[in-house]
């Protein structure tokens, strides 16, 4: 008898066991000791509820807006690379499952499928992220084409100008598509679905870049062209050209002090994301969540605030609505579920979601999202 999935880490072990271990590993950890990875998951843990009784649980709420874009509820699939390793075609599949939830999709500018694939293969705008590359021609052609593209807003990256280090990829000789070592090949041999998969699509490397950056002609060309080409001299005078270039709705992702949260606020930007990368970057940086309230203290009345990391739950979603956050982002929560089961595997995470939050919002005495404060907190375990 199949065991029922009723919760992200029944997705999260399902997905360990049909995707091939370089690509899990890169959905599935951190820099250097993982602290920060970790402390992500297990601060929302330190959160308590106030449980409420006897009160009118009828009629519920979660819908409420995000860039003033009516949303299903309040949360969006966040920028992840390479998620179309995690399954064949997994941006489109993914877009679509968002679309369906009726929540924003972000692709990732570093995605196996192109802009123009997720807009040719959809029906909803989604959102672009944007890295700034030293190449600035090749910036601003991703700009015009994600606007060509629909996109309804654009998410800009600013923690990512060098890569912290993440010793799984570099042990597992991480790339898109796998380079056909012999480990590569065991491990490969035991994942049959997912190489069914690839075996049916043209989408095995960055889309967004081969074809479009110059002298990127071939897998060896594209590896070195991207591992040049994060710039570390990204300023606050790129986010004013990069905000003039696109026109629209402008999230600045990446935001883990209050400092840098006055200088988003003052830069025009729509939004900010309190994000430290998945605890990717640095390692021994506040957890998300703890990070969240002094910046939405700072800046909340004057700029939206967002955050992701360590999201797995809709308890989770609430406490960080809870503690301020107009919306929450959700990667690795999604990646499991499509990683698992494909399109059906993302609708199922953001169902589980859904419910959990819900549930939760119920019995902490409310009906609407919008009337979710730290009244229904208990403690914050110290933070």
């Amino acid at each position: 008898m199949t065991r029922p999935i009723t919760s992200i880490e029944d997705l999260r072990l399902l997905a360990k066991r049909r995707v091939p271990r370089m690509f899990y590993d890169y959905a599935d950890s951190g820099s250097w000791t993982e602290s920060t990875y970790r402390a992500n998951e297990a601060d929302f843990g330190k959160i308590r509820f106030r449980q409420r009784v006897a009160v009118d649980m009828r009629d519920r709420s979660l819908a409420t807006t995000l860039l003033g874009q009516p949303v299903a509820m309040p949360l969006a699939l966040a920028p992840t690379g390479l998620t179309g390793m995690q399954h064949a075609d997994g941006e489109i599949l993914a877009a679509r499952a968002a679309a369906a939830a009726g929540v924003p999709f972000t692709l990732s500018t570093m995605s196996i499928c192109s802009i123009e694939d997720v807009a040719e293969n959809t029906d909803k705008p989604f959102w672009f992220q944007l890295y700034v590359m030293r190449d600035r021609d090749f910036v601003g052609n991703l700009i015009d084409r994600a606007k060509a593209a629909g996109c309804s807003a654009l998410m800009l990256t600013l923690d990512l100008q060098i890569l912290g280090q993440r010793h799984k990829d570099i042990r597992n000789g991480l790339s898109a598509p796998p380079r056909l070592t012999i480990p590569n090949l065991i491990n490969l041999a035991t994942k049959p679905r997912w190489c069914l998969g690839m075996l049916g699509t043209q989408r095995r490397t960055f889309r967004n870049i081969a074809g479009h950056a110059k002298g990127v002609t071939n897998l060896s060309s594209l590896s070195s062209w991207t591992a040049e080409q994060f710039d570390p001299a990204l300023s606050w005078d790129d986010v004013k050209w990069i905000r003039d270039r696109w026109g629209g709705k402008l999230i600045l992702k990446g935001i883990l002090d209050p400092e840098d949260a006055e200088l988003a606020a003052r830069s025009g930007a729509d939004a900010l994301v309190v994000s430290n990368h998945g605890g990717r970057q640095l390692d021994g940086a506040l957890s998300s969540i703890e990070a969240l309230a002094p910046i939405v203290a700072a800046v909340g009345d004057r700029i939206e605030v967002m955050m992701d990391g360590g999201v797995r739950s809709g308890q989770d979603v609430l406490k960080a609505i809870a503690m301020g956050a107009r919306g929450v982002l959700i990667g690795r929560a999604f990646l499991y579920g499509l990683g698992a089961m494909g399109e059906a595997g993302v609708k199922l995470s953001l169902d589980i979601i859904r419910k959990e939050l819900d549930v939760s919002m119920a019995l902490c005495g409310l009906r609407d999202i919008r009337q979710v404060t730290d009244a229904i907190l208990a403690s914050r375990g110290g933070m």
